[in-house]
Order: structure tokens, then C-alpha cells, then sequence
């Protein structure tokens, strides 16, 4: 249970106290999550090779498709809205939520093939 925490506010794998982002981004202002490269406190290196990244694009596709599955299932079936109502509550819900599933989608991608060496 640990882990997931850590996980979900971008914590180093490896120590669990540094930060894998300097900046959080800001959606509203334009701005990006800018990734250290590596941990502050233990050196551990984030990214093992060029494009390791890559995959953590389908698991921020994964995160897109719940938060909007739930958005669908909440708004419509629990709330009862009009379906024009709950596409444009999905499509805010996702597009609000990108830099923090962009953050949230490397930290789980760096967690799937951290070993613990």
C-alpha cells in the first residue's frame, strides 16, 4: 500500500523521499511537469534509456479511458444527465486531468520495472 502512495505523489522508487518532479506543470498557464533527471536524495536515474518513456503513454491512455468511464458512469447512470452534458463533463474531466496523468503515468511506468537493486 506503500508503494501505491508513493506512486501516486511521484516519489523515487528507490528511496522514497525525493521528488521525480521539480516543476508540476499547470494546465491553465501552458505549462509542463518538468522531470529531474535524476532523485535529489540517492541519484537514482529516472529515465534507463532513450524513449523509456514511450510505454508510459498507454498508461496514461488506461487513466484517460477510467476517468472517463467513471465520469460516464457516474454523471449518467447514478445522476441521470443528458448524454450531450456528460461527453462535455468527460471531455473537461480529461482535459484538466492531463498534466496530472502525465506526472502520475511515468511515476507508475518507473515503479512497473523498478527492481529494488
Amino acid at each position: 500500500m506503500a508503494n501505491v502512495i508513493d506512486m501516486l505523489k511521484c516519489k523515487c522508487p528507490n528511496c522514497k523521499k525525493g521528488k521525480m518532479y521539480s516543476k508540476l506543470g499547470n494546465l491553465l498557464l501552458f505549462k509542463a511537469p518538468k522531470m529531474n533527471a535524476l532523485c535529489k536524495e540517492c541519484n537514482f536515474k529516472f529515465e534507463k534509456e532513450p524513449g523509456f518513456f514511450f510505454g508510459a503513454m498507454f498508461v496514461s491512455y488506461a487513466l484517460v479511458a477510467a476517468e472517463m468511464i467513471a465520469s460516464v458512469v457516474l454523471f449518467k447512470f447514478l445522476l441521470g444527465f443528458s448524454y450531450i452534458n456528460v461527453v462535455i463533463i468527460a471531455i473537461t474531466t480529461a482535459i484538466l486531468l492531463s498534466t496530472i496523468n502525465f506526472r502520475v503515468s511515468r511515476s507508475i511506468w518507473v515503479y512497473m520495472f523498478y527492481s529494488g537493486d
